[in-house]
């Protein structure tokens, strides 16, 4: 059988929680495969549980499925224990979720660098979370990092983090003014670590190659969108890592002629936190009720969300970037109750119009959105399970996002729960 990645298709916070635990039930394997604790999840379960998932994939919720942490994560082991535990108090069985031995660790030298230099660059702050993860992303690209493996064997531990710390320690004491890290201390703390996680290290490129030759499905999840990748987003207002779906075969180590599908998650208007560009963001009314119906407040940060209507062009562009062949349209019952729905259909920038996303940063930053307005719809659609039972001008709006888009929508969020959805076309059958 072949892998099909699931990748967001705005800035994040489009609902791939929902998506890949609705899938789960079906899917063996799920893998997490870029990105750290500075994104979250919230499932719902059929029961009506909420979970918020920072580290570990959606599929831990789903028994029999094994959830893996791939090698192009970068894991606070604090943080990854701390939500086993959680789930574990709940009852939830965590017994199958493995860690790839190649994913990079985040250390407490990495969360410091990631706070203070985020303070020292006052307005043109990028809008980290201070989780460390760029710095991790760094010191990996800079061939300094440290790996889960290097947790079997302390002495590896210990040195490469003396040789790392001679030049952080150089940086936070004599340019930052902070306390410099102790080499002990961390080594005895990862030291414990490494007794809680040891037994689920593995060779998770071998595990899941086996799998694919069993027939069996693989479900590669991202932690963020399309826009906040650090190569095809809106930089240097993104993430570390690559959360496009390209970014899915090196972050898991499976190779690109497994993979044959390609499902985007999509919401029924826009999204994104922290700083940047955002062409359609709205800052009256609209976008009051939006974030009020939505729930729009951040897993990880707590931040409010900022919300703005549906953006084509930015849907247009991850179609493409992506090869997206299939798009999960989520939270279409926020819409309920508005008169007209805008879209953005392009971009006027300085007097030109642009159907497609502008080359440059400048163009961006200046584009202002161009609408079409479509007529709204009153009625409660969470009870809607079939496409024709949704209201006609829920029906166009939908149609007019995928002619829009540039790729058929199979599955529409018509609520938070599991099985609040519309299906049109069965994404891994």
């Amino acid at each position: 059988m072949p892998a099909v990645v699931l990748i967001g298709a705005q800035w994040g916070d489009e609902g791939k929680g929902k998506a890949t635990d609705l899938l789960g039930g079906r899917v063996p394997y799920v893998v997490r495969y870029q990105g750290g604790n500075n994104a979250g999840h919230t499932v719902i379960t059929p029961d009506g549980e909420k979970y918020a998932l920072h580290l570990i994939p959606s599929g831990i919720l789903t028994p029999g499925c094994t959830p893996v942490i791939g090698n192009g994560v970068v894991i606070d082991p604090q943080v990854l224990i701390g939500e086993l535990a959680g789930l574990e108090e709940r009852g939830v069985d965590t017994s199958r979720l493995v860690i790839s031995a190649d994913a990079h660790l985040i250390m407490p030298h990495h969360r410091a660098l990631d706070r203070v230099t985020e303070r020292f660059l006052g307005k043109r702050k990028i809008g980290t979370t201070g989780r460390g993860i760029g710095p991790a992303y760094g010191d990996k690209v800079a061939r300094t990092g440290i790996r889960v493996q290097d947790l079997l064997d302390l002495s590896i531990l210990r040195q490469k983090l003396e040789g790392t710390l001679q030049e952080k320690n150089q940086i936070l004491v004599k340019v930052y003014n902070r306390k410099a890290i102790d080499v002990d201390e961390v080594v005895e703390e990862y030291a414990g670590y490494a007794e809680v996680l040891k037994h689920r290290i593995a060779d998770t490129r071998l595990l899941l190659g086996n799998a694919l030759d069993a027939g069996e499905w693989v479900l590669l999840e991202g932690s963020q969108g399309t826009l906040l990748d650090v190569d095809h987003g809106t930089y240097p207002f993104v993430t570390s890592s690559n959360p496009t779906a390209g970014g899915a075969a090196a972050g898991s180590g499976i190779g690109p002629t497994r993979i044959d599908r390609v499902v985007g998650i999509l919401k029924a208007y826009t999204t994104r936190v922290g700083s940047g560009p955002f062409p359609t963001e709205l800052f009256d009314a609209d976008g009051e009720y939006l974030r009020t119906q939505g729930g729009e407040v951040g897993v990880t940060t707590g931040r409010d969300r900022r919300c703005g209507w549906f953006d084509a062009v930015v849907a247009r562009y991850a179609s493409r970037v992506n090869g997206i062949t299939d798009y999960f349209l989520t939270k279409l019952d926020v819409l309920s109750g508005l008169e007209t729905v805008p879209i953005c259909v392009a971009y006027d920038v300085d007097g030109v119009r642009h159907d497609e996303m502008p080359m440059t940063q400048t163009d961006f930053h200046h584009a202002t959105p161009v609408y079409e307005e479509m007529p709204g719809w009153s009625e409660d659609i969470r009870t809607c399970r079939i496409f024709d039972e949704l209201p006609a001008t829920a029906q166009a709006y939908v149609r007019r996002l995928e002619e829009l888009s540039g790729a058929r929508i199979s599955v529409i969020g018509v609520g938070p729960g599991r099985d609040e959805n519309v299906v049109l076309h069965d994404l891994i059958g």
